[in-house]
């Protein structure tokens, strides 16, 4: 830079740049709103969604699109889509594929905020759904009209854990050409593949396996088909959906040890609902990977591992204020939603007020997620509220 400059100029357009040779374990971290063009033409040719070239730090950095090509990858997919949370990648597949006068089958044990914007946004623009008993082929089949334009699948259920015929869930509604969009979150691509199971689209909450930290809120939608991913990806950008470079650092970060981390849970899990399972104040453990558990068949057949989440539920005769004070009496067990770090979770769930049609479980649900503690620690602690609980 010419010494003619202030040198507020010259700091801002120095001269040097640092060699262009550099490699290392960690994958580089570009933060930028703005992105520099070599030129008009440059400007003006460019386009973000072949992933060619950069236009605008809301539409990639390289930082994001590694992390987007690793995670298609996992699943077996082709294209990925990054979005701040796994609720706002929900809500990035919905309002892409969906419009007034459309309707949108939901089974009865999703995830509670996907039902709820069905309820509370999706309808105020004309887009209705239903619920379907994702443990019934049939049901799911009888309920898709001409107006069905996507399906969602969730295995296993949340918080209830059913663990559904995905393929036959898949197939019923690819028979009628509605697109199915799977949440997988929980098989994050390791205990099962999406696509295999034929799926349209994959959904992760990346804030939980993938994340490992319980420190980074993200989502991320996978397709195998090019038109699909392009549609998706246009109402992405509408919508200004955007990751941060150091949440997606983070990401990258844990990718490496997920497998590990997924498998260890999966070990501490089993361990830990088999010990429940033995105790009197336990009616039920409601784990896929555990005989008796609703839809196990339909585990073994798909599986290969399971997630460190699973119920309980809690005799009926207990109170809910006795419940609680279970929940409370848990030492190494911290009370709090999500799941997939490295602090085993608790949360006591009212399920009246979440699914009027579940009803019928007997008893009080506790969900637990399982860190990564000693497993005969976490016993010890369930052992000791037990206790207090009679």
């Amino acid at each position: 830079m010419s010494d003619t400059h202030d040198l507020t100029t010259g700091l801002i357009h120095h001269p040097y740049q640092p060699p262009a040779t550099w490699d290392a374990v960690p994958p580089g971290v570009f933060k930028a709103s703005t992105v520099i063009f070599p030129n008009a033409a440059a400007l003006r040719s460019r386009v973000y969604t072949a992933k060619t070239g950069y236009t605008y730090g809301l539409r990639g950095t390289p930082t994001t699109y590694l992390l987007e090509e690793r995670l298609a990858t996992l699943e077996g997919g082709r294209f990925c889509i990054l979005s701040p949370s796994g609720l706002a990648a929900i809500m990035n597949v919905n309002l892409a594929l969906l419009g007034q006068g459309d309707e949108l089958l939901l089974p009865n044990n999703v995830y509670f905020p996907s039902s709820d914007m069905a309820a509370a946004v999706l309808a105020r623009w004309g887009i209705s759904h239903q619920f379907y008993d994702p443990m019934d082929v049939a049901d799911l089949a009888a309920k898709i009209s001409d107006r069905t334009k996507l399906v969602w699948v969730e295995a296993p259920g949340s918080v209830t854990m059913e663990f559904p015929d995905l393929a036959g869930l898949v197939a019923a509604a690819r028979a009628r050409g509605v697109l199915v969009a799977l949440d997988n979150t929980w098989g994050a691509g390791l205990a099962f593949r999406g696509f295999d199971q034929g799926a349209d689209i994959v959904m992760h909450a990346l804030t939980k396996y993938p994340s490992g930290g319980a420190d980074v809120l993200m989502g991320s939608v996978v397709t195998r088909d090019e038109a699909l991913h392009l549609r998706l990806l246009k109402v992405h950008g509408q919508l200004g959906l955007g990751v941060a470079a150091n949440d997606a650092e983070f990401i990258l970060r844990s990718l490496p040890t997920m497998a590990l981390r997924y498998h260890a849970h999966d070990a501490a899990a089993r361990a830990l609902a088999e010990f429940l399972g033995r105790q009197p104040q336990v009616t039920q453990v409601l784990h896929p990977a555990l005989p008796g558990s609703p839809g196990h068949a339909h585990w073994a057949a798909t599986c290969t591992a399971a997630a460190g989440l699973f119920s309980v539920m809690l005799d009926a005769a207990f109170t809910p204020a006795q419940v609680d004070a279970f929940v409370d009496t848990l030492r190494l067990f911290k009370i709090g939603y999500s799941w997939g770090g490295p602090v085993s979770l608790v949360v006591p769930y009212d399920l009246g007020s979440m699914r009027a049609d579940r009803t019928a479980l007997p008893g009080h649900l506790v969900r637990f997620s399982i860190g990564l503690e000693a497993v005969a620690d976490l016993q010890a602690d369930l052992a000791q509220a037990l206790l207090a609980l009679g």
